[in-house]
């Protein structure tokens, strides 16, 4: 695979776990400079319609103390030509799970206008942060029976 001076990538990273670990590692394995944008909890609760379970400082403080990680920014938009802009990145590393996705296809063609590749990454199959609060509820549920 391709070595990019500067990657990208942007998500969540809530309740941080292996799959969230996995792709930044990944990603900085293909560049030889990663910058990780962590969704700020406005942003989260505009496009998913719920709130993060930890809040935007920690969740960047705790990406931002990845070895895989050069640089860390809360953002505040899904816009990825805004990030480019930004950061300049010569590829975004996002999960494969969204391959075929209309909007990573137009983001795919937005970022080639300014020479940058969009590079999907296995996603790490039976872990999400969404899956992992479901499992908590039905604990907190089922150690409180009504």
């Amino acid at each position: 695979m391709k070595k990019y001076p500067v990657g990208y990538t942007q998500g969540a990273f809530d309740m941080f776990h292996i799959g969230h670990l996995n792709l930044i590692n990944h990603a900085r394995a293909l560049c030889d400079r990663l910058v990780v944008g962590v969704n700020s909890d406005r942003l989260i609760r505009e496009y998913k319609g719920k709130s993060a379970v930890i809040n935007e400082a920690e969740r960047a403080e705790i990406v931002r103390n990845l070895r895989a990680v050069d640089e860390c920014e809360v953002v505040d938009t899904l816009d990825k030509v805004a990030a480019w802009k930004r950061w300049r990145f010569d590829a975004i590393f996002i999960g494969d799970d969204w391959k075929g996705n209309p909007r990573w296809e137009k983001t795919r063609a937005d970022l080639a206008a300014f020479g940058a590749d969009l590079v999907y990454l296995p996603r790490t199959e039976g872990v999400s942060s969404t899956d992992l609060a479901a499992v908590i509820k039905k604990i907190l549920d089922d150690s409180n029976p009504a």
